[in-house]
């Protein structure tokens, strides 16, 4: 006997306002009835840079969430996250979600459209998990790969779930014209690179993974938290400031990212520690749609 299970996801385009802008994220509501073996194949079938999958939650969050990209499961991305608390608190009624991932509880507040507005539109602001950082080892196969000579600041590697080196280049134009060896840079394995430039307030990054099967993300959400965090221990911002992150052009996705890093100052042997990370920026709901799978039952017993 075939039967057909459907299984509804919504399409958002994550870090702008404007619909067929910023970065998708396909999020399955009930991802609770998609069978494990099913969800690295429906990202995969999707092609988006990340599908999240909704289950229940399990320590105190508001929902437990697992993330995929076309090629492996991450345990915490940023435009997933928000975009997923986005449409449960649309969904939902309620002003806080707290997302359980796999690098922890993750805290978005939300702001939405007031009584009577009906623009599938909203705003979050999540906190992150507190990045380590390291210097990186392999800078200048880094460099090589990127066609670049050097870096303003140390290349280093955040880790705050996913791993990010970052590379600051001279000004934004550089960054728009970067042409970076994929496969050089795929052999680096599974980190993301971010290019950036800027100055006060105002940065351009592009952002490069495809040792994890992104080529170039048109919005990275967990990684505008470490590179604000890089921008203020370089002193090229200050603690508390907050920073406005474009990101995708280069796509035909522009994308707004809104980073901000505060510190508890007099710790940890007279310097500065880093206490919260946060970014925000809005989602817009673009598609509703549903997957039928086919369910096979024989004598066997076997399902596909």
């Amino acid at each position: 006997m075939s039967l057909a299970r459907a299984h509804r996801y919504v399409v958002l385009d994550v870090f702008t306002d404007v619909p067929l802008q910023g970065n998708p994220l396909a999020v399955f509501p009930d991802g609770a009835e998609v069978p494990e073996r099913h969800m690295q194949a429906l990202a995969r079938e999707l092609n988006l840079s990340e599908t999240v999958f909704v289950l229940g939650a399990e320590r105190g969050g508001d929902a437990r969430i697992r993330i995929f990209t076309p090629a492996v499961e991450l345990p915490f991305a940023g435009h997933p996250v928000l975009g997923t608390a986005i449409l449960l608190g649309r969904e939902r009624g309620l002003g806080a979600v707290t997302l359980e991932t796999g690098a922890g509880l993750v805290p978005v507040a939300l702001a939405h459209g007031g009584e009577g507005d009906e623009r599938p539109v909203g705003h979050g602001t999540m906190t992150q998990p507190l990045p380590s950082w390291r210097r990186y080892e392999r800078e200048a196969e880094l460099l090589g790969a990127l066609a670049v000579h050097r870096s303003g600041l140390p290349v280093e590697l955040y880790d705050n779930g996913p791993r990010f080196i970052y590379v600051e280049l001279e000004d934004e134009q550089a960054v728009a014209t970067l042409a970076p060896d994929m496969r050089a840079l795929s052999e680096l394995g599974p980190v993301g690179i971010v290019c950036f430039a800027g100055a006060a307030s105002h940065w351009k990054a592009r952002m490069f993974a495809p040792g994890i099967g992104v080529s170039e993300d048109p919005a990275t959400g967990s990684a505008a938290g470490p590179l604000a965090v890089h921008l203020a221990r370089h002193g090229r911002i200050a603690y508390g400031d907050e920073i406005e992150i474009r990101q995708g052009a280069e796509l035909a996705r522009p994308s707004l990212l809104r980073a901000r890093v505060f510190s508890l100052r007099g710790r940890c042997g007279g310097g500065e520690r880093v206490e919260r990370v946060e970014v925000g920026g809005a989602a817009v709901i673009v598609a509703r749609g549903e997957f039928q799978l086919a369910i096979i039952d024989d004598a066997s017993g076997t399902t596909v």
